[in-house]
C-alpha cells in the first residue's frame, strides 16, 4: 500500500481526529443525523481511498454537499436523500466511463472562488439555529431559516448555546493560527462536552447513536419517486465531481510528485456514493480540508485515507455512547469555524482586483450560491465567464486595410502604384472569425467605399465557424451588389471545410477569384481592371507571400 506505513497510519489517525466532529456536524446539518455522517465517512471514505484516482484524497460528508442535501431532505425525506445518493453514484460511474474527468479542469478560477465563498456563507447560516440553541425552523432557504432562528432566540434568549458555539469556534480559529498541526476541533468539542456535563447545561445533545453500521439495505428505494429525483441526483453528481476533482488538484499542488487520475477519481467517488446510502450514509465528495490535513501530516499513499476511515469505524463501534453526549452547539461552533477557514481572503481580494470580469464572475457565483443552489450558481458562473471571455476574444479581431506596396514588385513606377491604390483595397483579417466577432466584422467591411476591387486576406484568421463563414459570405454579397469585385487570398487548410460546406466561396472559386497568395490576387485584380478599361499597364509580377 505504501513505503512508509507508519507515517501513513499516523496521518490517518490525525485526519480521523479532525474528521470526527465534521462528520457528525455535517450529518446533522443534512437532516439525516450524526449516524449518517459517520456512516458516510467510514464507508465512502474507505471505498474512495481504495478505488479513487488520488492516493492522498480523503473523502466523506462535506459542507458543500450538505447545502445541496437540505432542500432534498425537505422535499423528499430521508429516503429521497439516500435514493439521490445511489443515482448520483451511477451518474459518476457513467462520467468516469466516458472519461469526462479532464473537462472539470476547465472551470474558471473566479467561478471556483465564488462557489467556495458562497458555500462558506451557506454553511455558516445553517449553523445559526444550533448555535443559538433554538429548534431549526421549517424551510429550505438558509437566509429565511437563519432569520427565523434569530427571531426565535430574541423571543426566548438562552446564552448557554451561543457561548459554547462561540467558544469552540474561537478556540479553533485562534489555535489554527498558532499551532496548525494540533486538532483543536476535537479538543474544543471534548472540552465543551465535559463542561456541559459537569455544569449540567441546558444544551441539546446528539442523542443515541447505533453501535455499528448495520447490514446494507435498499429498503429506502422508492421506484415511483425516481422520476422526481433525477434532477437532484444530477446536481449532487455534478457537485461531487467538481469538489472531488478540485480537492484532488489541491492535493497535487501540495505534494511533490503526486498526480491524480481524474477519471479514476470519478469512478471511486461513484462507487462510494453508490454504496454509502446502503448503510444509511449521505452522498460524499473529496474533502479539501481533510485532504490538506492528510498531506501536511505526511501521507504518502492510500493507506492514510483508509486508516482514517478505519479509525472512525472503531469509534462507531466502541464510543457511540460518548459521542451521543456531544452538544449540538459545540458542533455548530466547529462548522462556523470551518466556514470561516474555507474563505481564502487574500485569494478573493486578489481575484476581485484582477479584472472587472473576474470580479463580476466571482460575485455573481457567490450570490447565486447563497440565493439559489450550488449547481445553478456554477452554471451561472460558467455562462457569464464564457460570455465575458468571448467578448474579450471578439474585441481582438481586427480588420486592417493593408497598403499594396508591400506586395507589388519593385519595378513598378510611382504612377502605376498610385493608380492601383486608388482602385484596389486589401483587408487583412486577424484573429478568430466566429459568432461573437462576426457582426462587428460585417459592420466594418460594409463601410468600404470608392474602390473597384476588395481583396480579403484570410491567412491570419485563426478560427472560423458557421456564423463567421455566413457573415463573410454576406459581406462579399453586399460588396458585389455595390459593383465591387471581391478576391480572397490565403485561406488556411482547416478553414476550407466550413466555407465550402456553406457555399461561401464556391461562386468566387468558380469565377477564379480565390488564390493561395495575396500577390496572385493582386495580379488577377490588376488584369480585371485592365479588361474593364480602368488600367492600361503591363502585367504585374507577384511574390509568393500570403
Amino acid at each position: 500500500m505504501g513505503r512508509h506505513p507508519r507515517r501513513d497510519l499516523l496521518a490517518g489517525l490525525t485526519v480521523a481526529i479532525v474528521a470526527l466532529p465534521l462528520a457528525l456536524g455535517f450529518g446533522i446539518s443534512s437532516g439525516l443525523g450524526a449516524q449518517a455522517g459517520l456512516a458516510t465517512a467510514v464507508v465512502a471514505g474507505a471505498l474512495a481511498a481504495v478505488f479513487g484516482g488520488s492516493a492522498l484524497q480523503v473523502s466523506g460528508p462535506t459542507g458543500a454537499m450538505t447545502v445541496v442535501l437540505v432542500p432534498i431532505m425537505h422535499a423528499h425525506g430521508a429516503s429521497g436523500v439516500l435514493t439521490v445518493g445511489v443515482l448520483a453514484g451511477l451518474l459518476l460511474l457513467g462520467l468516469a466511463f466516458v472519461r469526462a474527468g479532464r473537462y472539470m479542469a476547465l472551470v474558471p478560477a473566479p467561478v471556483v472562488e465564488g462557489f467556495t465563498l458562497g458555500i462558506a456563507c451557506v454553511i455558516g447560516l445553517q449553523q445559526i439555529p444550533a448555535a443559538l440553541g433554538v429548534p431549526t425552523p421549517e424551510g429550505d432557504k438558509v437566509l429565511v431559516v437563519a432569520g427565523k432562528a434569530v427571531l426565535a432566540f430574541a423571543g426566548h434568549p438562552g446564552w448557554a448555546a451561543p457561548v459554547v458555539a462561540g467558544a469552540v469556534a474561537a478556540v479553533m480559529l485562534a489555535g489554527a493560527r498558532r499551532r496548525p498541526g494540533v486538532p483543536f476541533s476535537l479538543l474544543a468539542v471534548a472540552a465543551a462536552t465535559l463542561v456541559a456535563e459537569l455544569a449540567d447545561l441546558p444544551l441539546t445533545r446528539i442523542d443515541a447513536l447505533p453501535t455499528g453500521l448495520g447490514a446494507p439495505s435498499l429498503a429506502f428505494l422508492d421506484l415511483g419517486a425516481l422520476g422526481s429525483l433525477i434532477a437532484p441526483a444530477v446536481a449532487v453528481a455534478a457537485l461531487a465531481a467538481l469538489e472531488s476533482l478540485l480537492s484532488a488538484a489541491v492535493a497535487d499542488g501540495m505534494s511533490v510528485n503526486h498526480k491524480h487520475d481524474p477519471d479514476r477519481e470519478l469512478f471511486g467517488q461513484g462507487l462510494a456514493n453508490l454504496v454509502a446510502p446502503l448503510f444509511g450514509g449521505v452522498p460524499a465528495t473529496g474533502a479539501i480540508a481533510r485532504t490538506a490535513v492528510n498531506v501536511r501530516s505526511g501521507a504518502a499513499s492510500r493507506l492514510a485515507a483508509l486508516a482514517h476511515a478505519a479509525v472512525l469505524g472503531v469509534i462507531v463501534f466502541s464510543a457511540a455512547g460518548l459521542v451521543a453526549r456531544i452538544p449540538l452547539a459545540a458542533l455548530a461552533g466547529v462548522l462556523l469555524a470551518t466556514a470561516v477557514r474555507m474563505v481564502e481572503v487574500g485569494s478573493v481580494r486578489a481575484m476581485l482586483r484582477s479584472t472587472r470580469a473576474d470580479a463580476l464572475v466571482l460575485a455573481l457565483t457567490a450570490v447565486a450560491t447563497l440565493a439559489l443552489d450550488l449547481v445553478a450558481a456554477v452554471i451561472i458562473g460558467l455562462v457569464v465567464a464564457g460570455a465575458l471571455a468571448l467578448r474579450a476574444i471578439a474585441r481582438n479581431v481586427r480588420l486592417d486595410a493593408v497598403p499594396l506596396h508591400a506586395d507589388l514588385p519593385a519595378d513598378h513606377d510611382t504612377e502605376e502604384r498610385a493608380l492601383l491604390a486608388e482602385h484596389i483595397v486589401a483587408y487583412r483579417l486577424d484573429g478568430p472569425l466566429f459568432f461573437a466577432a462576426a457582426h462587428r466584422f460585417l459592420l466594418e467591411l460594409s463601410e468600404v467605399a470608392d474602390v473597384s476591387v476588395v481583396i480579403l486576406r484570410l491567412s491570419r484568421v485563426t478560427t472560423i465557424d458557421a456564423s463567421g463563414a455566413l457573415v463573410l459570405g454576406d459581406a462579399i454579397t453586399r460588396l458585389e451588389r455595390r459593383g465591387i469585385t471581391v478576391y480572397v487570398s490565403g485561406i488556411r487548410d482547416g478553414h476550407h471545410q466550413p466555407l465550402n460546406a456553406l457555399g461561401v466561396i464556391a461562386r468566387l472559386d468558380a469565377a477564379g477569384r480565390v488564390f493561395a497568395t495575396t500577390p496572385e490576387a493582386i495580379a488577377a485584380a490588376r488584369d480585371h481592371l485592365r479588361r474593364t478599361g480602368i488600367l492600361a499597364f503591363g502585367t504585374l509580377g507577384a511574390r509568393d507571400e500570403p
